[in-house]
């Protein structure tokens, strides 16, 4: 049997926690009700604002190639599409198998963050770029912030040393960068796709002919 004394400690303390919550939404509750008209003016004024300058923003993303996982033609393009976006993510690659793994994830985060251009470029064509930004390993991505290369992803040792990591993996490292913005919505995203995202080897046949 319980102890009388412990019992009435947990109840008084459900009660405080119960109080406080009634007290905070009446708080909230009082504040809405001394809106006036006027103040309610406001507030959606600054609401449709708010509303009107990011769909602005989104369409000016849409209108630089945001929203699409695409490729980069040629060393000198990479500088313009660097230039042109506040935050690239760009994946340095070859024709293999981790490389067409790293493609799936990005052609998905891609359509999930708006916010962010993500490319690829193929490292063996790109000496120049390669050199620069000291590309050694394939996969790699370059995280591109105010056209810097701010940090790097390289091969598969952050994200569970395995291809067959899942696509939050390297969302929440992207986000971790500071890359792209990692909330609710896009984990709610993620989470709803998680069963065709968690390993895309299981998506479709490992081709071995496609790995060098």
């Amino acid at each position: 049997m319980a102890n009388p004394n412990l019992q009435d400690i947990i109840e008084k303390q459900v009660l405080t926690v119960a109080k406080a919550v009634e007290d905070k939404i009446d708080e909230e509750i009082s504040a809405l009700d001394r809106l006036d008209l006027d103040d309610i003016e406001v507030l959606r004024e600054r609401r449709l604002q708010q509303m009107k300058k990011m769909a602005e923003k989104r369409s000016l993303w849409i209108s630089l190639g945001h929203g699409e996982y695409t490729e980069i033609p040629s060393e000198k393009d990479f500088f313009s599409v660097v230039k042109a976006s506040d935050r690239v993510v760009c994946h340095f690659y070859r024709d293999n198998w981790p490389c067409k793994v790293m493609d799936k994830h990005m052609s998905i985060l891609a359509k999930q963050h708006i916010e962010t251009r993500f490319v690829k470029i193929h490292a063996e064509k790109s000496p120049f770029l390669a050199e620069k930004l000291k590309i050694v390993v394939l996969p790699t991505l370059a995280l591109i912030k105010n056209t810097k290369v701010d940090d790097y992803v390289v091969g598969f040792d952050e994200l569970g040393g395995t291809d067959e990591f899942n696509t939050v993996d390297l969302e929440e490292r992207l986000a971790k960068a500071q890359v792209i913005f990692f909330e609710g919505e896009s984990s709610l995203n993620s989470s709803k796709s998680s069963a065709q995202t968690r390993s895309v080897r299981q998506s479709e046949s490992h081709d071995s002919s496609d790995s060098d």
